[in-house]
């Protein structure tokens, strides 16, 4: 071989080198989602909940939190994957061994849709039919939401989800709302409550101490109508093991960061995993980028609400000395939301507080009316009150008050406004950066080393090198990566693994002689080419 291909071949080898130090063999696996509208690749592990919500609120891709059950842990342990809704179905509709048990975390402020968990014992409730029953209380909160909001919807609106086995029926209701949502899942609990309150009545009116939210208005002049509705409610009446009368409706799953099963997913220990009700009637449209599987999937998605045309319901907790409802319809804005004097504040104190900045000044006093939380896109709308200025006119609107919308992925800020005209031109201002102390940029540290948790190339969940080494077992700060596995585009060649153990201990012995002698003897060289060659061979 003359000097010049040798040369070559010694570049070759350090160019290999140079490609292992910056993308070793064992390097965390980066998805290559062949479609360029999906987003950008996150796979984060967490062994508690609340690492993966802050996780997920200061990244700035579009980003969820989901909670796994592990096979190896007893029932009730959970690992939080922090990931993209279209990641998580590439991987999940592949990868069952370790996410076949796997819930949606609803955040806690998110818009959501409104949803039921049915279930009831088989053995107990041998003369009921299920089937019937979930028809009949899509029927019925079809009615309420007209007559509470003046919405129209039927069973082609509600997703139907079926986990039943002989021993238990179990359903999941999704209603998918034309253009409206619920603020948060509390209001959707306060709606379900509201609506029911003459079951809860019947159900404990023969109990020496009723429930603080069923009122007693047997005297008052709707006892008939009170009467009727419990009659018409009998159906929700269903026996628990021990005998006991209990709701066909879960009351139970409105609470924070909620986590609620996902379609085609079971429980720890269970096979049996929600599929679409052969009584199901909703088809989702159709659209070329996703499959019909897929399409159903993000329908199953409580808090997958987009900004976009929404109205926003909203349901109060009713006070303890009123017996008015507080689900009543109100006066609607043209933006199509209900404005409501909701003076909480929101997860974020210091972007409420930058908000209140920008309302209180030139001699005003702004105040937020109202905060809508729209996770899906990482949205945070404060509807404004006594503050007018509008961008787009220059001046104060004589009526109609603005949005502040503030972007926390983008970590920027703009307004929208309320007024016909405005609306009619779709305007939104320029988008504004937040200030420092109200941005969300700042992220939790990767340290790929010391990993909390590692999902290989099959879906299997392991504790990672930096819990074995320290012997922690779940109580860290620290994150996984996703699955690994070996990328072929950065290899010469993948068929044999050898080739690179050979390659690189060429490699170190030429630079050990490098550093001792000025020039290589040729017998070194012939060396380390024919242990090269031969390892090719």
């Amino acid at each position: 071989m003359t000097r010049g291909k040798w040369k070559d071949r010694v570049k070759a080898v350090e160019q290999r080198a140079l490609s292992y130090q910056s993308a070793p063999i064992s390097c965390p696996y980066k998805a290559r989602l062949s479609r360029p509208w999906q987003p950008s690749s996150i796979w984060r592990l967490f062994p508690r909940q609340s690492d993966a919500i802050t996780f997920s609120q200061r990244c700035r891709q579009d980003v969820h939190v989901f909670a796994l059950e592990k096979e190896s842990t007893e029932a009730g342990h959970r690992v939080y994957l922090v990931t993209s809704y279209s990641e998580l179905w590439h991987y999940y509709s592949s990868h069952r061994q370790s996410l076949m048990h796997c819930y949606e975390v609803i955040p806690e402020g998110a818009v959501c849709k409104l949803y039921f968990d049915l279930e009831f014992d088989v053995a107990s409730n041998t003369h009921l039919d299920g089937t019937r029953m979930v028809a009949s209380l899509i029927q019925y909160v079809c009615v309420k939401l007209e007559e509470v909001y003046g919405l129209q919807c039927s069973t082609k609106d509600v997703l139907n989800l079926d986990s039943s086995t002989a021993e238990k029926f179990s359903r999941h209701l999704i209603f998918l709302l034309p253009d409206c949502a619920f603020k948060d899942n509390r209001h959707v609990g306060n709606f379900i409550h509201h609506i029911l309150k003459p079951a809860l009545k019947y159900l404990h009116k023969s109990s020496e101490n009723p429930p603080e939210d069923v009122d007693d208005d047997s005297e008052g002049p709707q006892s008939k109508r009170t009467k009727r509705d419990e009659e018409d409610l009998d159906f929700l009446m269903v026996k628990r093991k021990d005998g006991q009368k209990q709701l066909f409706v879960d009351l139970g799953v409105y609470t924070k960061n909620r986590n609620f099963r996902l379609y085609k997913s079971s429980k720890l220990g269970k096979n049996a995993a929600f599929s679409v009700a052969q009584d199901n009637e909703f088809v989702p449209k159709s659209n070329q980028h996703t499959t019909e599987e897929q399409r159903i999937f993000l329908a199953s998605l409580i808090s997958n609400v987009s900004f976009t045309s929404q109205r926003i319901l909203t349901c109060d907790a009713p006070e303890k000395t009123s017996n008015e409802s507080r689900c009543s319809p109100r006066p609607r804005d043209p933006h199509g939301t209900e404005l409501v004097g909701e003076h909480q504040a929101s997860p974020y104190k210091e972007l409420d507080d930058f908000v209140l900045k920008l309302v209180k000044r030139d001699g005003v006093e702004g105040n937020i009316r109202r905060w809508t939380y729209f996770v899906s896109e990482q949205l945070l709308v404060y509807d404004v009150g006594k503050f007018r200025w509008c961008a787009n006119v220059g001046r104060f609107h004589k009526s109609n008050n603005i949005m502040i919308i503030v972007d926390l992925k983008e970590e920027v800020w703009y307004q929208r406004c309320h007024d016909p005209e405005c609306r009619r031109q779709n305007y939104r201002s320029s988008s504004y950066a937040l200030p420092q102390e109200a941005c969300m940029s700042y992220m939790l540290k990767e340290d790929e080393d010391d990993q909390q948790f590692l999902m290989d190339e099959l879906g299997n969940i392991e504790l990672g090198p930096g819990c074995v080494a320290s012997g922690v077992g779940g109580e860290t700060d620290r994150s996984a990566s996703r699955p690994q596995t070996e990328n072929a585009q950065d290899c010469w060649d993948d068929d044999d693994d050898d080739d690179d153990a050979s390659y690189l201990e060429a490699l170190d012995e030429v630079e050990r002689v490098m550093k001792e002698k000025e020039e290589i003897p040729d017998e070194l060289m012939i060396q380390a080419l024919t242990e090269c060659e031969t390892t090719l061979v």
